[in-house]
C-alpha cells in the first residue's frame, strides 16, 4: 500500500467520527461531558492530530470511547484502521500499565490498612465515646440538682426576707396612718349664722399640712382662697377631681361652689355636708376657720343669746314704767286745777 493511500485512510478517521457526531447532533462540548476526555483531545482526534494526544495508549482508548458514543463500533474502526494507528504495546504502554497496576495496589493496600486499623480500634472508640457520654450525663445531672438547690434556697431566703421587710412595711404604715389619723383628723363646728347660700365652719388650728379635695359630678365653677391667697379659679368638668394642698398655718378658707348640687367637698378624707343633707341647695359660699375651737364659738354664741335677752328684758321694763309715772302726773295737774279755782 502506498504511502498516499495511507495518508487517504488515515483521514478517513477523523472525518468518519465527525460525521457520526454531527449525526447525532452533539457537539464538542456535548461530547466531552459525555466520555470525560477534554476537548482538545476530541478535537485532535479528528484532525487525526495523534501526537497531542497524552500517549500512544490514550490513542486506542479515545478513539474506541469516541466512537462507541456516537454509535460506531469501536473495535471495529480500530481493526480496520490498526496499521494507522499506534501500537499499544509499546515500552511506554507497558511503563504506564505497571505504573497504574502499582498506584493501584499501593492504594488498595493502603486504604485495607486504614480499614483494618479503624476495625481494630473501632470497640476501643465505641467503649470510650459510651464511658465520656456517661460521664458527660453525670455531671450535668449533678450541675442542674445543685442549681435547683441554690435556687430553692434562694427563693427561701427571699421570701423569708420579704415576708419580714413586709411585716415591718405594713407595721410601720400602719403606725403613720395612725399617727396621720390622729394629727389630721379635722372636727368642723357649723356656725349659727347659716342661710340659704352661706355656711361657716370653726375648727382648731392645723397641726399638720392637709388637703382638699373637690369632686364635681357635673360642671361646676370652683374657687378657693386660703388666708386670701388663690388656691383654685377655674369651671371644673364631670368627674374632673382635684385635690389642693392646705398647709398647717391656714386660718382661713374660703370655698365658692357653681354647682351645689353636683359637688362633693372632702378635707383631710372628711367630707363636709355644706349643704345639710340637701336642704341648703343653692350655698354658694363655704368658710372655714381655723384657730377656734367649738367650745369658744358655743361659748361666744351662748353670751349673744343673753345679751339679746338681757337687752329685751330692759325694754320691757322701761316700757312697765311709763304709765305709773304718767298717771302720777295727771292727778297732779288736776289739784293744781282746783288750787287755782276761786272759793265761792
Amino acid at each position: 500500500m502506498s504511502e498516499n493511500e495511507n495518508d487517504q485512510k488515515r483521514l478517513e478517521i477523523g472525518k468518519i467520527l465527525r460525521k457520526a457526531r454531527e449525526e447525532k447532533g452533539y457537539t464538542l462540548d456535548d461530547l466531552q461531558q459525555m466520555t470525560k476526555i477534554q476537548k482538545r483531545y476530541l478535537i485532535a482526534i479528528e484532525d487525526e492530530n495523534f501526537d497531542e494526544l497524552p500517549g500512544d495508549f490514550y490513542v486506542r482508548a479515545f478513539i474506541k470511547q469516541y466512537a462507541n458514543m456516537v454509535g460506531l463500533d469501536g473495535n471495529e474502526l480500530l481493526q480496520k484502521y490498526d496499521d494507522q494507528l499506534p501500537k499499544t504495546k509499546t515500552e511506554e504502554y507497558s511503563d504506564h500499565l505497571a505504573q497504574a497496576v502499582e498506584t493501584r495496589a499501593s492504594q488498595r493496600k493502603t486504604v485495607s490498612g486504614s480499614v483494618d486499623k479503624v476495625r481494630n480500634y473501632m470497640p476501643t472508640i465505641i467503649i470510650a465515646c459510651v464511658i465520656v457520654l456517661v460521664l458527660a450525663a453525670i455531671w450535668l445531672t449533678a450541675i442542674a440538682r445543685n442549681h435547683r438547690d441554690s435556687s430553692t434556697r434562694i427563693d427561701n431566703s427571699s421570701v423569708s426576707v420579704s415576708g419580714e421587710s413586709r411585716k415591718k412595711a405594713s407595721s410601720s404604715s400602719k403606725k403613720e396612718s395612725t399617727k396621720q389619723s390622729k394629727s389630721t383628723a379635722i372636727k368642723l363646728q357649723e356656725a349659727p349664722n347659716r342661710n340659704d347660700t352661706s355656711v361657716t365652719y370653726t375648727a382648731n388650728q392645723l397641726t399638720a399640712d392637709t388637703t382638699l379635695q373637690i369632686e364635681p359630678s357635673d360642671r361646676s365653677w370652683m374657687q378657693v382662697r386660703a388666708n386670701n391667697n388663690n388656691l383654685l379659679n377655674k369651671t371644673l368638668n364631670n368627674n374632673e377631681k382635684t385635690s389642693l394642698k392646705i398647709n398647717r398655718d391656714t386660718t382661713s378658707l374660703v370655698i365658692t361652689v357653681g354647682n351645689a348640687r353636683a359637688t362633693k367637698l372632702k378635707i383631710g378624707n372628711q367630707e363636709i355636708d355644706f349643704t345639710n343633707n340637701g336642704r341648703y341647695q343653692n350655698t354658694r359660699n363655704v368658710t372655714i376657720n381655723f384657730g377656734q375651737n367649738q367650745s369658744s364659738s358655743s361659748a361666744a354664741s351662748q353670751a349673744s343669746n343673753s345679751s339679746n335677752r338681757n337687752a329685751s328684758s330692759t325694754s320691757q321694763s322701761n316700757n312697765a314704767t311709763q304709765p305709773s309715772a304718767a298717771s302720777s302726773s295727771r292727778p297732779q295737774t288736776n289739784a293744781s286745777r282746783q288750787g287755782s279755782q276761786p272759793t265761792r
